[in-house]
């Protein structure tokens, strides 16, 4: 079984995609039944098709899209509270939108990768980054050909020290350019993460 990319225990998905092959002649229909019949309860196939054999979920992916929500008010939820993290700071919204471009294009991301992480190459590319309020939720989406260990979570907490006033005007920039992990905002937990789309 191959899928289009791992995530952190307790990282969310909207949209996982996995490939195998199989000689089977049962229908999709039917075998979508019957994996999901097997399958525990949080986790469910919702679409199944044939592909081609040179399909690979994980290779020929060009860029996925991950989605961090924060809930942003006074008081928490209760029924929220395993798919959000809660910040109760009041935030400057504009000031994290016009941050976030920096982030945007080619860039070594080594500042936002987890510290205990080896992947060799840190250098990624974000097509787009987009921060939406929708009452008291609020939506980090971040779409790029691949994300490094934590990166997505590491930018999360960054944007939020910077929304809340402990990292000023321009620093998103700086902290990029400083490749020092140490100097980003912390990483914010997993149960906020989504996987949200992948791209073919």
């Amino acid at each position: 079984l191959i899928v289009a990319g791992r995530t952190d225990s307790g990282v969310h998905a909207l949209s996982q995609v996995a490939n195998f092959k199989s000689s089977s002649k049962i229908s999709l229909e039917r075998l979508r039944w019957a994996i999901n019949c097997l399958l525990p309860e949080d986790i469910k196939v919702t679409r199944i098709k044939n592909a081609g054999l040179d399909f690979n979920s994980r290779f020929c992916a060009r860029s996925k899209i991950y989605r961090y929500t924060i809930l942003n008010r006074k008081y928490s939820s209760p029924l929220l509270a395993s798919r959000v993290y809660f910040f109760h700071h009041p935030l400057d919204l504009s000031l994290m939108r016009s941050e976030a471009k920096s982030l945007l294009g080619r860039h070594n991301f080594k500042a936002f990768q987890a510290t205990e992480a080896r992947q060799r190459n840190p250098v990624r590319t974000i097509n787009g980054i987009k921060i939406i309020k929708d009452r008291d939720l609020l939506y980090f989406d971040i779409e790029a050909d691949s994300f490094l260990y934590n990166m997505v979570r590491n930018i999360a907490g960054t944007l939020l020290e910077i929304g809340r006033g402990r990292f000023s005007k321009g620093s998103m920039g700086k902290i990029l350019e400083s490749r020092n992990r140490m100097e980003a905002g912390p990483t914010l937990p997993a149960k906020g993460l989504c996987l949200v789309k992948v791209k073919y």
